[in-house]
């Protein structure tokens, strides 16, 4: 049952606010098998650790730098410099018309002293951890919104592979897999950037469930919203859709998102999620913001 991939989704994201070094430091220590980077770019070309474009539900930049939103309202990571980004708080996520925490019983809103870091912190960090500990946690990095960026007259992936390839993850076989939502942009990392990492396309539709076969032209697995795997409840017992076995039959792992031990939807307890997605739906993995309960409950 080992042969399961877990994933710390946004860090342990479950415990304290996540993509903050402190929720890498957590996730590295719960023994996960990769630790989840999602990447924007700052205005000087940065790739930064942070799941939005926006700055203004996880960081005070509203208190801050209060003229630089834009016409909608919003605050941009694109629209500053990796120094001014290191002077934001960072908090739990919070709804910013309301200032309310999205996750109640999560970790204070406003507590702590984090901050935005980059995609080469957080490489520096986690070898060096694998390093101390004797470890070989990977990464597993997201281009965020790879449109909005060339819109702003930015290529995010090229950047990105950059770094990646310089500390060491260039080949299917180092500790890194590379994930998107737009398929478009992980075809074109794979065939015109000629990456040759671990490419999982990332979904979370129906319709993107019937395109495996394209899919499996250039990447290696996918990562479905969990609930495209689900059919319906029978007598109280979960049917499955045919995803993880139209996946496998191609050869793509699934790892698909999110495990949260605090939003169960149709599940009565976090042990039964994992169960049923895990064991008898078969998935090869997943994210979870509760990266601990996931490794105790694959040892048993």
């Amino acid at each position: 049952m080992n042969s399961k991939t877990v994933i710390a989704h946004r860090g342990a994201s479950g415990y304290l606010p996540e993509h903050t070094i402190a929720s890498k430091i957590m996730a590295h220590a719960m023994n996960v098998d990769f630790i989840e980077q999602d990447l924007v770019l700052s205005k000087d070309d940065v790739p930064i650790v942070i799941h939005d474009i926006y700055l203004d539900d996880v960081t005070d930049v509203a208190k801050k730098f209060k003229d630089r939103k834009r016409v909608d309202g919003r605050y941009y990571v694109i629209d500053f410099t990796l120094d001014e980004l290191k002077t934001l708080i960072v908090t739990e996520r919070f709804n910013p018309k309301t200032g309310k925490q999205v996750y109640s019983n999560r970790f204070p809103i406003w507590k702590g002293n984090f901050k935005l870091h980059s995609l080469q912190e957080e490489i520096e960090l986690i070898q060096s951890l694998n390093k101390t500990t004797g470890k070989n946690i990977g990464i597993y990095p997201e281009i965020k919104n790879p449109a909005f960026h060339n819109n702003e007259g930015k290529d995010i992936s090229t950047i990105v592979l950059k770094i990646l390839s310089e500390n060491g993850y260039k080949t299917k076989k180092d500790r890194c897999i590379l994930q998107c939502f737009d398929t478009r942009e992980l075809e074109r990392i794979r065939k015109e950037l000629q990456s040759n990492l671990t490419l999982v396309q990332l979904i979370e539709s129906v319709e993107e469930t019937k395109q495996f076969k394209h899919f499996a032209n250039y990447a290696d697995g996918v990562g479905p919203w969990y609930k495209l795997m689900l059919s319906e409840i029978v007598d109280e017992k979960f049917t499955f859709t045919s995803l993880v076995n139209d996946a496998h039959k191609l050869g793509l792992v699934v790892h698909p998102y999110t495990f949260r031990a605090d939003q169960l939807a149709e599940f009565d307890s976090f042990e039964q999620m994992m169960q049923v997605i895990l064991i008898e739906g078969k998935a090869d993995g997943g994210f979870t913001d509760f990266p601990d309960l996931m490794v105790n409950f694959l040892k048993h």
